[in-house]
């Protein structure tokens, strides 16, 4: 059996890392409902700042959930990004 003892007074949240391939995940389980729910805002919203770090496949994917978004969500989604990105 696997026993895990895990810091939570020092861990960090995962979207604080900034590594592109835990975004681009993000973004896969925002657009895919692995979440509970299908979120497009969060999901272009991971996949823009992915992208921004050099996951070149996640601009596929961004394009792909900004087909199925509407203007105001598109930009919603990249103001979030800005935030984060200001935050991080």
């Amino acid at each position: 059996m696997l026993q895990i003892d895990i810091q939570t007074d020092t861990a960090l949240p995962v979207e604080v890392s900034a590594n592109p391939d835990v975004l681009f995940d993000l973004g896969m389980v925002y657009s895919s409902g692995r979440s509970g729910i299908v979120d497009l805002v969060a999901a272009h919203k991971w996949f823009n700042l992915a992208a921004l770090k050099g996951r070149v496949d996640a601009i596929a994917m961004r394009r792909e959930v900004a087909a199925m978004m509407s203007d105001t969500e598109i930009a919603l989604a990249q103001r979030e990004a800005r935030v984060w990105m200001t935050a991080h």
